[in-house]
């Protein structure tokens, strides 16, 4: 709702300021050029952000996605005491992970908003430690294969997409330590 009113706003405040400068055409203009543009780049981005989806999905099939998972539950138990028991929640949790290692946002809102769901339910209407937890490493997500980034810079015409992958791994990796010790620091002020 407030990104509706956001948009709105800056399109009311484009179109006065137009109507105030007498530059309605170029206004016009920019607004057609901008939806062509908004278009070319989507489809560019749409086979990149398919392929990936695709790997998710043989990962998934093959059995390789829970072998990641299995890889990844001794750090996720560490992570998320309350539900180290709950092999829904933490199945849940860890394909989010996983998607977000690939940089497929797309494909870890689902499965994020899945473990939430799930998370949600011990502690209804309240954010549990957990919970919180999860959100942090889900915003922070650190990713190995940043596709849309790497997808968006192949649109604007990049001839080597994935040459950030040093400086993603750090800021990814930093990202991620910063927001899981704030929120084990913040879980501990808390409660006292």
């Amino acid at each position: 709702m407030a990104m509706s009113a956001l948009w709105v706003g800056m399109i009311v405040a484009a179109i006065l300021c137009a109507l105030i400068t007498g530059r309605t055409d170029a206004v016009a203009a920019a607004a057609v050029s901008g939806a062509a543009d908004a278009v070319e780049l989507c489809l560019s981005m749409a086979g990149l952000l398919c392929l990936w989806m695709g790997v998710m999905e043989v990962m998934r099939r093959s059995g390789l996605s829970e072998k990641l998972a299995r890889l990844l539950r001794p750090l996720l138990r560490r992570l998320f005491p309350a539900f180290a028991g709950e092999e829904d929640v933490m199945a849940a949790v860890s394909a989010n992970l996983s998607a977000n290692l690939l940089g497929l946002g797309n494909a870890a809102t689902p499965l994020g908003l899945e473990a939430s769901r799930l998370m949600a339910r011990r502690t209804p209407g309240v954010a549990s430690d957990g919970l919180c937890m999860f959100v942090v490493c889900n915003t922070a997500s650190i990713q190995l294969i940043p596709t849309t980034v790497a997808s968006l810079r192949s649109a604007a015409g990049c001839a080597t997409p994935f040459d950030i992958l040093p400086a993603t791994w750090l800021a990814s990796a930093l990202s991620v330590l910063a927001g899981v010790t704030a929120a084990k620091v913040l879980a501990l002020v808390w409660r006292k």
